[in-house]
């Protein structure tokens, strides 16, 4: 089920942000389905679980946390969601250079 779910998030250009060793495991396999799907995932974290770090290496995966967790119901992604939130607000919200009234290096 999670497989399918991740299948259809990418095919609706959808962030995935992806959660400890089960869904890391079940992202293996939707990646070997559509190696797309793996341009609309978010790592979470690298959890405790042996075998996790070596998927996500796997992978090619850099999780945003790295702090030993091993507990379960999403603990990783509900940690890591306010970072990837304040990452979209900067690019959102960030003046521009010219917007900021700043000339750009080496511009007369």
């Amino acid at each position: 089920m999670m497989v399918g779910a991740m299948l259809e998030a990418a095919e609706r250009r959808m962030i995935l942000l992806i959660d400890g060793f089960i869904a890391t495991a079940a992202l293996l396999v939707a990646s070997r389905l559509q190696p797309a799907v793996l341009d609309y995932c978010v790592f979470a974290h690298c959890s405790d679980e042996s075998g996790h770090a070596k998927v996500l290496a796997h992978l090619g995966a850099k999780p945003l946390l790295n702090l030993g967790l091993r507990l379960g119901e999403g603990t990783g992604a509900a940690l890591a969601y306010p970072l990837l939130q304040a990452a979209v607000n900067f690019l959102n919200q960030m003046a521009s250079f010219d917007s900021a009234a700043i000339s750009r290096q080496g511009e007369a």
